[in-house]
């Protein structure tokens, strides 16, 4: 199970939004708004269990120069991903927003 950090729940806070661990296997996060509606569920886990790393693990892990660098990336290869859909945020905006 992912542990969520005080990155992802400061984030979180800022955005009014609740994050709790996911429901659904292949998810580390779900969002929920104050009214406890879920609105996303995001960041991949690996078919071995493995979470996959985002930033705040990146810092643990491997450093801020290096975790700097993976956002980076990680934002090159997600620009063309939409904020909102039909007047909703879309798990994209979410991901990146908590997890980046």
């Amino acid at each position: 199970m992912y542990s969520i950090t005080q990155y992802t729940k400061d984030k979180a806070k800022l955005l009014g939004v609740i994050v709790k661990p996911s429901s659904n296997k292949n998810k580390k996060i779900d969002v929920f708004n104050k009214s406890m509606s879920k609105l996303a569920s995001i960041g991949g886990i690996k078919p071995d269990g493995t979470p996959c790393m985002d930033y705040p693990n990146y810092v643990i892990s491997k450093g801020r120069k290096i975790a700097n660098e993976r956002r980076r990336l990680y934002n090159i290869r997600h620009k063309k991903d939409p904020d909102k859909k039909d007047g909703k945020f879309t798990p994209a905006y979410y991901a990146r927003e908590l997890l980046w």
